[in-house]
């Protein structure tokens, strides 16, 4: 029997990252286990808005970081996570996709997409 798994998609508003006004994803996907969900988030913020993070809400569990993006950079930095399970891509400052790798009951969760605004302010002494 195939299964078939639900991946709810949302905006993340967090008013630190982006108000969220500007800023659209994939909905809501429903995968075949064993196939990939890729998810796409765009804006309209300006291209000084050119990181993206993903993140991801397993149930019952708090929000996590599963990578961190910018444009004009090939390696992007997925923290603890596997590029076995997750790609990205971020062909400009605009957009990006998100990619869940053969998908399995674990995987079902929400999945959301923010944006920030590039800073040239510098911390630490100096």
């Amino acid at each position: 029997m195939v299964q078939l798994l639900r991946l709810l998609v949302v905006l993340l508003w967090t008013t630190s990252l982006t108000d969220g006004s500007d800023v659209n994803q994939t909905d809501t996907l429903w995968e075949t286990q064993g196939d990939n969900a890729t998810m796409s988030c765009r804006h309209t913020k300006g291209v000084g808005y050119f990181q993206m993070y993903w993140y991801r809400q397993l149930p019952g569990e708090t929000m996590e970081l599963i990578v961190f993006t910018r444009s004009g950079v090939k390696h992007h930095d997925f923290g603890g996570f596997s590029k076995d399970k997750f790609s990205v891509t971020k062909p400009d400052a605009e957009s990006g996709t998100f990619t869940v790798k053969d998908l399995q009951p674990g995987d079902k969760g929400l999945y959301f997409c923010a944006v920030s605004e590039h800073s040239d302010t510098h911390t630490g002494g100096g």
